[in-house]
């Protein structure tokens, strides 16, 4: 009796103990405490006390995998979560194998306990908002098998310890901000299939040893800045199959590409690298592989026969310096297995009689020389790209492409009509001839013979009559580039319903009558231009349906009577000037800016209140040439009245110090020391000074932001010199700032500084302490040099007050540049938030010797001799490429581009871009500004202009790049107005102007002027940069992408 009673109390203290959560179901409540935000409910509504198991292990939770009674894997992938993790707390599951939360926006780090994870193989939390360092501990964890940590903000070097990790067979680390020497440590992980550290910042040159990881099958080191020779050992020995090293600075030596490839690697990527010489000898060291990509390397000479290739089946050769014809074998395809050949951006010449292939799909030889007729083409072909040559003849031998799917025949020399035979590219859904010279009409039969044309551009050519009839109503068409041509007629008929056109571009042709009144019918319309027409009547009141417009432009025709009531809502770029329209602007367009309705249309008035109005009054009554005169009169006014008045101040304040000092009869500070002129050198500056030298100018008051700078004690040191060097946003010279910075407060800097990597350590107050001098002003913000304890150079800009966005929002924009790491953008090293609203600052590596602008003006305080071509042309080439990658590896625009934000890097001059993205961290008004001041300066595109609403856009950044260029063939400043025959013009139109009359050379800085009689390739160049530049500032819709100006541009 006894011994039951004793069993039964021992089943009712187990069965008590099993309602108690075990250390399992604690840790991962723990975790759940820290998700902010769960989406669908998967984590939140699941994982709670009602449906907790009594074996220990919660199998009923979503995510959650159970081996027994243990927790076994944790998987929550994709699922949106934002959560604050400490993932310190996993290591109490102790049977846990596998935690994967990849595609969330997680914050944290990677907790310094990994040891304690004993049963860990596979830890996956890719694309998060992870940041700091690695952690030593990292090593330690020898049962990890697979560790992704790609797309976080993991920064620093990668620690000597991970060759700890003797059991993993696939590390990825890619798209973080992980710098310093890829580790020796690495090539001791012999178990590795797969290492993948590309798009971060690693640096130096590459350790020997990983030829002898014999399982290694990935190895993927892309868009780093690893240097030095390509390791000849490495290529010969490995047993990888994948390798791509592409978007470095590594270099060959001899002249000799390598000197063997094992033959199991079968891709290899080698691009965006520095590589040189030929491949005439010893191409068949690459018989084995399956895809190469030697693009954008200064590889020259003729092509070889490729007759070893075998089983090659995509080959890049784009934006190289190969020479010659184009061998047979690679287009008769007798031996080849070719899908891919790029072969664009080179100096390839001579005729194609034929591509015969029955492999390739994919062609590229624009941007080439070739010469002759159309090819004859039989095959597979579904895209090929033959722009930017030199062909000729006519296009009738298209006829029997029966496969093309993706045409570019731009940018040649065709002649003769529009082809009207059949059967046509019945699968052709992308066409452009523009800029050719094509004449004629337009047939009738286009959307017979091409069915599923998406895209259609035979824009800048000569081309006569009306618009086919049933082009516009065609269900497929999306894009229609009819501009710069001599048509004629009426626009339309138009469909009734069911359009697809996104962008509709008729303009500087000969149409005329009235608009068709179902323009409302194009619904997915977002870009109308009509401009330059004879286009008359009202505009239809239809157009108030067209609710995706964007962009509308009909400007110089004869339209009559009012603007349609209620135009889409996202409409940001305006241009109804040069007709005659009347009545009063409505409500909705009234923020728009008075160029966008004048001159012409002296009926047309804008509303009260709305920007501009009493301007647009006046503006009537005047000429453009009055207007322009009126204003550089009184620039130049003004210029001289802010020259006075700082003097003024200047005498009063040295004036006030002396009596200071003779009544107390103490120095508070030494006197600064007075710089010759023309030595470089300068003073350092006081708040008062600062103050009073910005007092008497309307756009430049001091603001409190610099107020603080001097009362927390960042400020130059008493050593140290003010000079003008614009290398972060607008500058001025030292001579027109001669004062002291006196430190009167024992306040400091005591909010938050967050740092982005860990290559810098510093506290607030040490930040403090750094010695400072001004380097320049602009419309956000002042920038300063902080020089540190250590002697390291700091980048220091202080937001103005009410530029910044709030704080939480700030940070988290901030902390999305973080892994942005290129040779040709300038490093963003952290942000401080202080206390107040005006201190807000932002640290960025500190680049020397200076800016393009001031390498480039002629001014005094120029910084060495005059630049030269290829110096001018490599800058270009810089920028550009530092613009590709944050366009498409980063999918952000600049948005403040100009050549003080070109930073030249050492003394070969490397350019960086810097001061991009700051309109994502500014708000609205601070970001129109911006834009302003980029119209002060000569750099904003003309939508922005017309826009009520401006954003920096991809477009945007193009436009300002194209000035840019403009600047570095002519030496001139983008905002100075040149004088011309008749009156004032700005940069951009005195080269149009120039070219316009066959003048182009003129333009040319003088200093080019003379190479260019010494050297006939240095001419040509400069005015294939100049066609370049042009391109970059016509209108948006004609405007091209930076990849295409960038390929250009490396092409020369």
């Amino acid at each position: 009796m006894n011994l039951s009673r004793i069993l039964l109390l021992s089943m009712f203290f187990l069965s008590a103990m099993g309602q108690l959560p075990s250390q399992d179901i604690m840790a991962l409540l723990e975790f759940k405490k820290g998700i902010k935000h769960d989406p669908t409910g998967f984590v939140l509504n699941s994982w709670n006390d009602e449906s907790i198991d009594f074996n220990g292990c919660p199998s009923s939770w979503n995510g959650i995998v159970c081996n027994g009674g243990n927790v076994a894997g944790v998987v929550l992938d994709n699922l949106g979560l934002t959560a604050d993790a400490d993932f310190s707390l996993f290591s109490n599951l102790t049977k846990l194998v596998k935690l994967s939360m990849a595609n969330n926006s997680i914050s944290g780090g990677l907790p310094n306990n990994l040891a304690s994870f004993k049963s860990l193989q596979f830890l996956d939390l890719s694309d998060n908002l992870f940041s700091s360092s690695l952690p030593k501990e990292i090593g330690r964890s020898v049962s990890l098998r697979n560790l992704s940590l790609a797309g976080n903000n993991f920064s620093g070097e990668i620690p000597e310890s991970i060759s700890g990790l003797i059991s993993l067979q696939s590390l990825d680390m890619s798209r973080n901000s992980l710098s310093g020497p890829l580790p020796k440590s690495l090539t001791r992980l012999n178990d590795l299939l797969y290492l993948n550290l590309s798009s971060n910042g690693f640096t130096g040159k590459v350790p020997r040893g990983f030829e002898l990881l014999s399982s290694l099958e990935v190895l993927d080191w892309h868009g780093n800045s690893i240097e030095g020779n390509l390791d000849g050992e490495f290529f010969l020995l490995t047993n990888a199959s994948y390798v791509d090293i592409s978007g470095n600075r590594l270099v060959t030596t001899s002249g000799k590409l390598l000197p063997g490839v094992s033959e199991s690697i079968k891709h290899l990527n080698l691009s965006h690298n520095q590589l040189e010489g030929s491949l005439t000898s010893g191409f068949q060291l690459f018989q084995n592989i399956k895809v190469l990509d030697l693009s954008y390397n200064l590889l020259s000479g003729e092509l070889p026969g490729f007759n070893y290739a075998y089983d090659l089946q995509v080959l890049k050769l784009s934006n190289n310096r190969f020479s010659g014809a184009l061998p047979n074998n690679l287009l008769k395809g007798d031996s080849l297995l070719l899908t891919t050949l790029d072969l664009s951006g080179n100096n390839l010449s001579g005729a194609i009689s034929s591509i015969m292939s029955t492999t390739l799909q994919t062609l590229d030889l624009s941007s080439n020389s070739l010469t002759g007729e159309l090819p004859l083409l039989t095959g597979s072909c579904i895209l090929l790209d033959l722009s930017n040559n030199q062909f000729e003849g006519n296009l009738t031998r298209w006829s029997k492409w029966e496969n093309i799917e993706y045409l570019d025949l731009s940018q040649n020399l065709f002649t003769g009509p529009f082809p009207d035979v059949t059967p046509q590219l019945l699968r052709a859904n992308h066409l452009n001839l523009s800029y050719n010279k094509l004449t004629g009409s337009l047939p009738d039969r286009i959307p017979t013979h091409y069915p599923k044309l998406r895209v259609l551009d035979i824009s800048s050519n000569s081309l006569e009559g009306p618009i086919p009839s049933a082009l516009l109503s065609m269900p497929t068409l999306e894009e229609i580039h009819l501009q710069n041509n001599g048509m004629t007629g009426n626009i339309g008929p138009l469909p009734s319903s069911g359009s697809r056109i996104r962008l509709l571009d008729l303009s500087h042709n000969r149409f005329d009558g009235d608009l068709p009144g179902v323009f409302g019918s194009l619904t997915n319309l977002q870009v109308l231009n009509l401009a330059a027409n004879n286009l008359s009547g009202s505009l239809p009141s239809s157009m108030n349906d067209m609710v995706s417009l964007n962009s509308l432009d009909v400007s110089q025709n004869h339209f009559t009577g009012p603007l349609p009531s209620n135009l889409s809502s996202s409409l940001m770029a305006l241009n109804v000037s040069n007709n005659d329209l009347s009545g009063t602007v409505p409500e909705n367009l009234k923020n728009f800016p008075p160029p966008s309705f004048y001159p012409g249309n002296s009926k047309l008035s804008l509303p009260a209140g709305s920007a501009g109005s009493s301007a647009s009054e006046s503006s009537k009554k005047k000429s453009t040439v009055l207007v322009k005169v009126v204003i550089i009169v009184s620039c130049v006014v003004a210029i001289i009245i802010l020259i006075l008045v700082a003097i003024l101040l200047f005498c009063i304040c040295k004036s006030r110090r002396r009596e200071e000092r003779s009544i107390t009869g103490k120095e508070i500070n030494r006197r600064a020391q007075t710089i010759p002129s023309g030595s470089g050198g300068g003073t350092v500056v006081s708040a008062e000074d600062l103050v009073a030298s910005r007092k008497g100018s309307s756009s430049e008051i001091l603001s409190p932001d610099e107020k603080l700078a001097v009362a927390t004690g960042f400020s130059p040191s008493k050593t140290s010199n003010l000079s003008w060097s614009p290398g972060s946003g607008d500058s001025f010279p030292a001579d027109q700032q001669l004062a002291r910075l006196d430190v009167r407060s024992p306040d400091r800097l005591v909010g938050e500084l967050q740092f982005l990597d860990d290559s810098i350590k510093l506290t607030p107050e040490e930040l403090s302490r750094a010695p400072a001098e001004v380097l320049g002003r602009s419309s956000h913000g002042t920038s300063y040099r902080a020089t540190l304890d250590n002697g390291v150079f700091l980048t220091v800009k202080w937001l103005r007050e009410g530029v910044a966005k709030q704080r939480k929002e700030f940070a988290k924009e901030v902390k999305k540049f973080s892994n942005i790491r290129h040779p040709n953008v300038v490093t963003l090293r952290g942000y401080y938030w202080g206390p107040t609203q005006h201190e807000k600052l932002i640290l960025s590596d500190y680049i020397s010797p200076g800016s393009l602008a001031s390498f480039l003006y002629d001014r005094p305080g120029r910084k060495g001799p005059p630049l030269a071509w290829t110096q001018r042309l490599k800058i270009a080439v810089d920028v550009a490429r530092g613009l590709n990658y944050l366009h498409f590896d980063r999918a952000v625009p600049h948005g403040n581009l100009k050549a003080t934000n070109i930073l030249l890097d050492g003394a070969e001059l490397n350019a960086r871009v810097a001061d991009y993205c700051l309109h994502r961290l500014m708000t609205q008004a601070g970001t129109v500004e911006q834009i302003l001041d980029a119209g002060i300066l000569g750099y904003r595109a003309p939508e922005l202009a017309a826009s009520r609403k401006p954003l920096p856009s991809f477009k945007s950044d193009v436009y300002a790049f194209g000035v840019i260029l403009l600047e570095i063939l002519t030496g001139r400043c983008a905002g100075d107005v040149i004088t011309g025959e008749q009156e004032g013009v700005d940069l951009t139109d005195w080269v149009r102007l120039r070219v316009a009359e066959g003048r182009g050379a003129e333009c040319f800085d003088s200093v080019l002027t003379q190479e260019m009689g010494s050297d006939p390739v240095t001419e040509k160049g400069m005015k294939e940069v100049l066609g370049i530049a042009l391109r970059c500032i016509r209108s948006v819709s004609e405007r091209p992408g930076i990849k295409t100006i960038y390929e250009d541009l490396s092409s020369i």
